[in-house]
């Protein structure tokens, strides 16, 4: 994929179309990682994990002790969650949801499948806040920059925000820097070593996860 966002550096802007598939052992569904803290984390490692999801059939949910978890649905009808014997309908996309992961959870698709952004945060150790954006606002990366340091784009600080798109193309820009187009799914992170905050315009909606480990 081209675009004037591609003139950063790749480290920090996280394409869709880069990312693996990874079968779930039940087999409904896939996984695809965003991003994870520390960088090469594993299940028992992260400290937090964004992934995207998709669920094509019924079925209980993998137990994550210690592990609290927001799921966002962001591509179809939703699903009924079962979440310590209690039902949770989500009808509704883009309502993010909090739920302990050690619960034991089962979710049933309402119209066939769904996409769910997933972040999980290890508890004591990672903090975050999931926000839904349509139109344009300014997104403070905190302390932090637009285009990051290091080779992973700041990533390995652990903190910082997380832009991804979700419905319809959205863009980024800051003073000094090339203007960033995500489609949908596309990704960017913003962290690093100087204060900065980024200008965000979408013409659908965006997901806006604030970060810190």
């Amino acid at each position: 994929m081209s675009g004037a966002g591609d003139e950063l550096d790749a480290s920090h802007i996280l394409r869709a179309a880069g990312r693996t598939a990874v079968a779930w052992r039940n087999g409904g569904g896939v996984t695809r990682e965003v991003a994870v803290h520390p960088p090469g984390a594993g299940w028992d490692t992260f400290d937090w994990r964004v992934s995207l999801a998709e669920v094509t059939a019924d079925g209980p949910y993998s137990p994550l002790p210690g592990v609290r978890r927001i799921l966002t649905v962001v591509a179809g009808a939703g699903t009924e969650l079962t979440v310590a014997g209690v039902s949770r309908l989500r009808a509704d996309r883009y309502r993010p949801l909090a739920f302990p992961g050690g619960a034991a959870t089962a979710g049933r698709l309402l119209h066939g499948p769904v996409v769910n952004l997933n972040v999980m945060l290890r508890e004591g150790r990672a903090r975050a806040t999931v926000e839904m954006v349509r139109g344009s606002r300014r997104v403070a990366a905190g302390p932090g920059s637009w285009a990051g340091s290091g080779t992973d784009g700041g990533r390995s600080a652990g903190h910082g925000v997380l832009v991804m798109a979700l419905e319809g193309p959205t863009r980024l820009s800051a003073p000094g820097e090339p203007v960033v187009t995500l489609e949908r799914f596309d990704a960017v992170w913003l962290a690093g070593a100087r204060a900065a905050a980024a200008e965000l315009g979408t013409d659908g909606v965006a997901a806006v996860v604030t970060l810190s480990a």
